[in-house]
């Protein structure tokens, strides 16, 4: 089974520019805490989630109203692409300790994001999503 066949499709962006209180307004409103960030073309330029708003900005006491995504968002983008086997997929979570990842074509362009969920609900194998999610929720070593 391909990544592209248990995908959701249907993703919001917000731009770099956008300030951070748009973006959690748009969280609010898709019920979502990540979000891709996305410049020219759907390329994807980072990710901004709930938690970058809180302890990169709130917890610093910077003002949403003006603090831009840009400022906030984290560059390092985990993501898979549209035509690999979900097992691929499953196992760059399991290997990242994350629950989703961002999808693109082999163009580099945004065309969806894959969560923990839809592996667990949209395949066949329940143990593959159960060893996921014990990976994703083994707490990180902390490195000398």
């Amino acid at each position: 089974m391909r990544v592209s066949d248990i995908m959701t499709r249907t993703v919001e962006c917000v731009s770099p520019e956008d300030t951070i209180q748009a973006a959690a307004r748009k969280m609010k409103d898709l019920d979502v805490g990540p979000l891709p960030v996305c410049g020219d073309n759907d390329r994807l330029v980072g990710m901004i989630t709930d938690r970058d708003i809180t302890i990169r900005a709130t917890a610093e006491g910077l003002d949403p109203k003006s603090t831009r995504v840009g400022d906030v968002m984290s560059e390092q983008i985990l993501y898979c692409f549209d035509d690999q086997d979900v097992r691929e997929a499953a196992r760059n979570m399991q290997e990242q300790q994350v629950r989703r990842l961002v999808v693109l074509n082999r163009d580099k362009r945004l065309v969806g994001i894959i969560a923990l969920g839809d592996i667990a609900t949209e395949t066949p194998d329940t143990d593959q999503a159960g060893r996921v999610l014990e990976q994703v929720s083994e707490p990180t070593k902390v490195r000398p």
